[in-house]
């Protein structure tokens, strides 16, 4: 059963760990988030900049290292994943942007769970964190 159990986790270790850090990158926004406009007093888009920030900046380092194993800091390298993926990052936050009221123009406008509109943000966190990981697969941390 263990044996069992290793070689599935090897065979799909870059999803598992490319879903683990994203759960971590989602503590570190939250937390932030509660940092910045909580005891800092920042305004909610100061704030919401900010740990925007902090958790792309954690997604980065983690993604590089742990999930796609790119382990050259040697500079024009490093700055070109970090272009890449900021780039990626940037694009994926403007199809959230744009994808939550479409959806919900569409129809998914119905409350989940009390709030209106949650099962169209589901799904668009969903599309967003499969386009983030194909993203980073693809064109910021692909093995030549």
């Amino acid at each position: 059963m263990a044996e069992k159990l290793r070689a599935l986790f090897e065979k799909y270790r870059e999803i598992i760990s490319y879903l683990f850090f994203g759960g971590l990158t989602t503590l570190v926004s939250w937390v932030t988030y509660a940092l910045f406009a909580g005891p800092l007093g920042l305004t909610v888009t100061a704030a919401n900049v900010l740990s925007w920030i902090c958790a792309v900046s954690f997604a980065f380092v983690t993604n590089k290292l742990w999930v796609f194993g790119s382990r050259s800091w040697a500079w024009p390298g490093w700055l070109k994943e970090a272009g890449s993926f900021l780039a990626g990052r940037l694009f994926s936050g403007a199809v959230e942007l744009g994808g939550l009221p479409l959806l919900m123009a569409l129809g998914l406008d119905q409350p989940l769970f009390g709030v209106e509109g949650f099962a169209a943000k589901i799904i668009v966190s969903i599309v967003v964190i499969i386009l983030n990981y194909v993203i980073s697969k693809l064109f910021v941390f692909r093995r030549k």
